[in-house]
């Protein structure tokens, strides 16, 4: 699969071409492109989709800093668009890549077509999470990401899909997929643990701006999707019914038909 040098890092990323405009997708912490695959398929006959690593994650390279902060990430995006010639785009980020398109959309806004941020934050993590997701970091910096698996998929994903019994083997894949992370993930999870807020900078933001949550997102509750979008101008906010942190994944038709719904209103408005 192909990657590209950017910022003296190498990202991984994946390109479905075609002439269509292009959404660029940016995944969340413990992720990698695979959490918008449901969005790739259902839109790459009509536009460009590409779907990044972010540097210390998925098949993109290590980093060996002990942060790895978000505002370095968004160096990466911005580096990575001008990379591959993409001109303006519509990007598309969850959890830590709606951290990155905030960034993008308030201080890059020359690259933006659109914005859409799913299960995401512009505020700092909540101080009572820190001292819990630090003791669950180190476990598995030190003994490996399986130790805390049964810990993380409550953060990662709603009720509804952690209990239904017709979503075992979506479970079993997504419980791999955290399992396959590097135990240097730990530098990506300071840079969540330890970011900054944006929150004061997304009046900035001119894009127009789609704002996604699952109904029973418990790491980034509905109620910071809606100071998000009460902060950007003509921002419109969609609740996923029985969705978690991953609403991608976990209802993708959902997911997919709001996101369809937004760009065909952003492309109308042209």
């Amino acid at each position: 699969m192909p990657t590209i040098r950017v910022n003296d890092t190498e990202l991984h990323y994946e390109d479905s071409g075609g002439p269509g405009e292009t959404i660029v997708f940016s995944h969340g912490l413990l992720w990698n492109t695979t959490l918008f695959a449901p969005q790739v398929a259902a839109l790459r006959d009509r536009y460009r989709c590409v779907a990044y690593d972010h540097r210390g994650q998925g098949r993109s390279a290590d980093d060996r800093r002990h942060t790895i902060d978000i505002d370095l990430l968004t160096a990466d995006a911005v580096a990575l668009i001008a990379a591959l010639g993409l001109g303006r785009v519509h990007f598309c980020g969850l959890s830590m890549g709606g951290f990155v398109g905030m960034r993008l959309g308030a201080r890059h806004p020359q690259l933006l077509r659109s914005l859409m941020l799913c299960d995401t934050s512009a505020e700092p993590e909540p101080p009572q999470n820190v001292p819990r997701y630090k003791r669950m970091n180190m476990a598995a910096r030190w003994i490996g990401p399986r130790v805390v698996i049964p810990k993380v998929m409550p953060i990662l994903f709603g009720k509804s899909v952690l209990a239904d019994p017709a979503r075992a083997a979506d479970r079993r894949q997504w419980q791999e997929a955290l399992n396959g992370n590097r135990r240097s993930i730990w530098r990506a999870v300071n840079g969540v643990l330890y970011r900054d807020p944006i929150l004061p900078e997304l009046p900035k933001i001119a894009a127009p701006t789609l704002v996604l949550v699952g109904d029973e997102d418990v790491a980034t509750v509905p109620a910071k999707a809606q100071r998000i979008a009460a902060s950007i101008a003509n921002a419109r906010l969609v609740v996923i019914p029985q969705a978690g942190h991953s609403s991608t994944v976990e209802q993708p038709a959902a997911v997919n038909a709001a996101i369809e719904a937004f760009l065909a209103d952003v492309g109308a408005a042209a």
